[in-house]
């Protein structure tokens, strides 16, 4: 599956659109890397554990646009994008969007 951010695939012809594809997953942090992650803004820096999760959670998402894109009969997607957003204190949704396409 090509997945690419702008409208077109560079040196590939557009045949076909299949529509809006997305995927989503809702990931909630865990308490005992919470706990680490509290200790960790005292002194500053990275807080790994967040990175990992939200990570995960962008790939994950990914997958389930994927397989949207692969139900309808896609071969690629453009226009992708990413957006995430706090559902309740403490879980964020990740959502991966674009537009599917049979490219040549």
């Amino acid at each position: 599956m090509i997945i690419v951010t702008t409208d077109y695939v560079p040196g590939k012809e557009v045949k076909e659109l299949m529509g809006f594809v997305r995927g989503s997953t809702i990931h909630s942090k865990h308490i005992g890397k919470d706990i680490l992650a509290g200790l960790k803004t005292i002194v500053g820096g990275e807080i790994k554990e967040y990175t990992e999760m939200m990570e995960e959670a962008r790939q994950q998402a990914i997958g389930r646009m994927v397989e949207d894109a692969k139900s309808k009969g896609a071969n690629a997607i453009i226009g992708m994008r990413l957006a995430s957003s706090a559902v309740m204190q403490g879980a964020s949704e990740i959502i991966a969007y674009g537009t599917a396409v049979v490219v040549d």
